[in-house]
């Protein structure tokens, strides 16, 4: 499976060119789509040309860097110039975006090709989208980044862009047996992407591992971050040399299947024997009420968002959208501001616990994917979207009836430093190279 690191090294020994890279994922997209149905639309036309245009960058000798010729996939949340942001809707379908989110215009800068739009559950929220995950396709590739997801792990794109607002990167990465990094809430702008809920609406990148997680994630801050704080892929090639992790239990042990439990204490277990030192973490009080409070965050800021055109056009609303939204409109202010009162509170009491270099380590997921009717339980997620934590979710090399497990880290607020470092040891003690689905029999 080709990584974005191994290809930018191939390009700049002039081993491979942007138009085979992208040549080489059409090939695949023609291979895998008809069966897992990740693409909203890929625009072939489009990638080629800018392939093209790109190597004439490289014939003249102006390389933009690491990304350069690289081609990912576009949640179809994001808005790109001249192409359509439907995000997930009927009646959305051909509204044609004037001009490219930030994030998308950053990579666009760093020599990024679009290879089209992703499926995303509509609305970036809980109904089971139309994408299958590639492991086995009865069952779910989780939600809301599915078509990302899925894409990335087939090698139908090198990377891909994902949003979370509960568990809509880690899961989706998870259950699809690839990495995914949602980083502090604030880090990246949100101009020209779809809200769900703007408290707690994160861009985040998509890909087969930590190095490729931090290229992506430094293309999407250009021009958007100090560049003293954004230092992911010098971290994430530098592993550190012996991790402090804090183990999480109470929700995370309650919530997990045995398999996943099982799981978790063989890493650990290995983890310790390689040298990290391995504590148990005691949770805040408060984080007990975390996943209920997180619900009302979404349901009223999405209701925010959607109020108007939800009474205008409810057929255009899946029933679990819907759901969110009606306990949205008839959630009481002062619950909501109860709940934000908390989420502050929280958010500040795991920022001063979550010191110097330590990561908290949990399970990505209660249980490998389960079938298709759902998108998957976000419990293990939706509390580093609610305080804004930076989280990445790494494959151990572990599965169950042939789906994959995966690992979370933590880190605290604006750490990406310590996170990717973590995880480029992590990586060294699990799935050493990127896990590649089978191919479906029929």
């Amino acid at each position: 499976m080709q990584t974005i690191h191994a290809a930018a090294d191939a390009i700049k020994r002039k081993e491979i060119t942007p138009t085979q890279l992208v040549e080489q994922c059409l090939t695949a997209i023609e291979r895998w789509e008809k069966h897992v149905h990740a693409w909203v639309f890929v625009d072939a036309d489009y990638a080629r040309g800018e392939a093209k245009r790109l190597e004439a960058d490289l014939a003249r000798g102006f390389y933009r860097g690491p990304l350069h010729g690289m081609p990912i996939g576009v949640k179809d949340i994001y808005d790109v110039y001249d192409w359509p942001t439907a995000c997930g809707s009927k009646l959305w379908a051909n509204s044609i975006s004037r001009q490219d989110a930030a994030v998308v215009a950053s990579l666009r800068e760093a020599g990024a090709i679009f290879l089209g739009k992703t499926v995303t559950t509509q609305y970036a929220s809980f109904d089971p989208p139309v994408t299958k995950n590639p492991w086995n396709l009865a069952h779910t590739p989780g939600g809301s980044s599915s078509g990302s997801a899925a894409a990335v792990a087939t090698g139908m794109c090198l990377a891909a862009l994902g949003s979370q607002t509960g568990g809509s990167i880690t899961r989706p990465a998870s259950y699809c047996g690839i990495a995914g990094c949602k980083p502090t809430y604030g880090l990246l702008p949100l101009d020209g992407i779809m809200p769900l809920a703007h408290s707690m609406d994160h861009p985040g990148p998509m890909a087969h591992n930590a190095t490729d997680l931090a290229i992506l994630l430094r293309g999407m801050c250009d021009g958007w971050a100090p560049n003293d704080s954004i230092n992911f892929v010098e971290k994430a090639a530098v592993p550190v040399s012996r991790p402090r992790f804090g183990r999480l239990r109470q929700l995370f042990d309650e919530n997990a299947d045995d398999t996943t439990r099982d799981m978790m204490d063989e890493i650990v277990h290995r983890f310790a024997e390689d040298g990290a030192s391995v504590e148990e973490f005691a949770l805040p009080a408060a984080f007990s009420d975390v996943v209920r409070r997180h619900r009302i965050v979404m349901a009223v800021e999405a209701a925010q968002y959607h109020e108007p055109r939800f009474r205008r056009h409810p057929e255009d609303y899946s029933p679990r959208i819907s759901q969110l939204l009606k306990e949205g409109l008839d959630c009481p202010a002062s619950e909501y501001a109860r709940t934000k009162q908390h989420q502050q509170e929280l958010t500040q009491a795991m920022g001063l616990s979550i010191y110097g270099d330590l990561v908290l380590l949990c399970p990505a997921t209660t249980c490998p994917a389960p079938l298709a009717d759902t998108t998957g339980d976000p419990a293990f997620n939706s509390p580093w979207s609610y305080t804004g934590l930076p989280t990445i979710s790494l494959q151990t090399g572990y599965f169950v009836d042939g789906l994959p497990l995966a690992i979370q880290l933590v880190a605290g607020p604006n750490r990406e430093d310590v996170l990717f470092s973590t995880a480029a040891w992590c990586e060294k003690r699990l799935a050493a190279t990127p896990l590649q689905p089978p191919y479906p029999e029929k």
